[in-house]
């Protein structure tokens, strides 16, 4: 979802005019049926599966609210859900005192590292094409993405 913002989406999805829309729109449907279902074997909505999986670069709650394009104090519930299950904490910038990063702890790498094992779309649908394939698909998503 890093791209989410360069490309221009409607607050109502709307109906597939084309092969390619439609094929589109049931990848994006499959792989978040996917990840919701990945989340839900590991008692995560998939709010907290997404942003445990985004402090691995330890960020601040800034940056994180940023890189998600939603609202500071939406990060700060999540954060402190996550937190209240001992799956992250809040350390203060070594550089800016102000600031706080996000740190996975140790029972949260375990449990990011389960889920990450239970969500397989991603290889599942890899899985049915050649490497070069592969390739030139990224390459034409990248393209389509705008970067």
């Amino acid at each position: 979802m890093p791209y989410l913002h360069q490309v221009a989406v409607p607050s109502v999805p709307p109906r597939a005019s084309n092969d390619l829309e439609q094929v589109m729109l049931a990848f994006v449907d499959a792989y978040n049926q996917a990840w919701d279902a990945a989340a839900s074997e590991h008692g995560l909505s998939t709010a907290h599966a997404c942003v445990l999986g985004r402090v691995e670069t330890r960020p601040t709650m800034g940056e994180l609210a940023e890189e998600l394009r939603c609202d500071a104090s939406n990060i700060t519930q999540i954060v402190t859900r996550l937190e209240a299950r001992d799956l992250v904490r809040r350390e203060p910038d070594p550089e800016d005192r102000r600031s706080r990063r996000i740190v996975r702890t140790p029972s949260g790498d375990a449990l990011y590292g389960a889920f990450e094992g239970t969500f397989a779309f991603p290889r599942i649908a890899a899985a049915h094409l050649t490497a070069a394939e592969g390739e030139r698909l990224a390459t034409l998503l990248r393209k389509a993405m705008g970067v």
